[in-house]
């Protein structure tokens, strides 16, 4: 009856209709001034410059040390490359290396490999983070689910452009040192930077082999980021199906490994004729295009075997190594992007 009177009222009437008019404010100020989505925010850590740096010194250790680890792979296959007639697999080119040049030289050029993959490492991985966040504001929460993937491979070629400039100049040097005719380019790094530096014009240093990096390793690192992130992402979904926090850190490393090792085959590959090239290059005197013309199709995958051997332990290595580091810092494990 109250309610009746209430109404029946113009008093009544227009608290009715001013009570109205204050719910319906709120409900448009609750939502005009709700806070934006960050991607930066949504995380546990938070995406911040001090884990920003964290990550970057992070892709330092895992990129600077595994490359530098497997320096004796790399030198039998940069020479496989360079010279294909020269050597018939793996075994018999580090065999031949040792008895030609002596034990030692099966590690040359591994301190401008340790330099070049440390400053490369550090940019690829803190900027694949840092990209990641950007591109995901971009697209908005759903979106940034949604095409994950895209943001994956956005990502990833984003940061390695950054990555290859600051590695060009150290891998044109150890490229240099590794594949020249032993006794007409100095070994010690110090005598080939110089010597890098008196001849920069015919050589094209310090860089001149960007541009075959950038075919090279944008590939390789989107597949590289891109499969990763996918393969992690199927194991918590369909093997270890219970919440990730939930598995041992030894276990959520395992999973890193064996997902990161995976993702290196697929590299390997895709980067594989790219990685030819560049090896061929460390000669001098001709350009991309030249060389990969005179490689031909088949010349082009010289090696590919061996180098599927080294990216696939190489990148099952870094991820491995780069995930310890983060959990070591309390970071959590990387891959795997699950809807919130």
């Amino acid at each position: 009856m109250h309610g009746f009177k209430c109404l029946s009222s113009p008093v009544g009437m227009y608290r009715s209709a001013l009570s109205d008019h204050f719910a319906e404010n709120k409900r448009v100020v609750a939502t005009s001034t709700a806070p934006k989505w960050d991607a930066r925010l949504s995380h546990t850590p938070v995406h911040d410059a001090a884990y920003y740096f964290k990550c970057m010194f992070g892709g330092v250790l895992s990129c600077g040390l595994t490359h530098t680890f497997v320096t004796p792979l790399d030198v039998a296959k940069c020479n496989m490359q360079a010279n294909p007639g020269q050597y018939n697999g793996l075994v018999q080119a580090i065999k031949k290396i040792i008895a030609e040049e002596g034990s030692g030289m099966i590690w040359k050029g591994w301190f401008p490999t340790l330099m070049g993959y440390s400053a490369q490492g550090c940019f690829k991985f803190g900027l694949y983070e840092y990209f990641k966040d950007l591109y995901s504001n971009i697209a908005g929460e759903d979106n940034a689910y949604k095409y994950r993937g895209f943001i994956y491979l956005a990502g990833s070629a984003s940061a390695e452009f950054f990555a290859d400039i600051a590695l060009c100049p150290m891998e044109m040097v150890k490229v240099k040192v590794q594949t020249s005719v032993p006794g007409t380019f100095p070994t010690e790094f110090g005598a080939a930077f110089s010597q890098m530096r008196a001849n920069a014009a015919e050589l094209r240093f310090p860089f001149g082999s960007v541009v075959p990096l950038w075919s090279r390793q944008i590939p390789y690192t989107m597949a590289k980021f891109y499969f990763f992130e996918k393969v992690v992402e199927f194991f918590y979904a369909n093997v270890f199906t219970k919440p990730r926090n939930d598995y041992s850190k030894a276990t959520q490393l395992g999973i890193t490994f064996a997902s990161g090792y995976m993702a290196g085959i697929i590299c390997a590959i895709v980067s594989h004729p790219a990685d030819t090239v560049v090896s061929k290059m460390g000669k001098g005197g001709k350009s991309f295009v030249q060389v990969a013309s005179d490689l031909g199709f088949a010349g082009l995958w010289g090696g590919l075997g061996t180098r599927v051997i080294m990216i696939g332990t190489l990148t099952g290595l870094q991820w491995w190594i780069y995930d310890t580091f983060k959990a070591i810092m309390g970071m959590g494990s990387s891959g795997g992007t699950t809807k919130k």
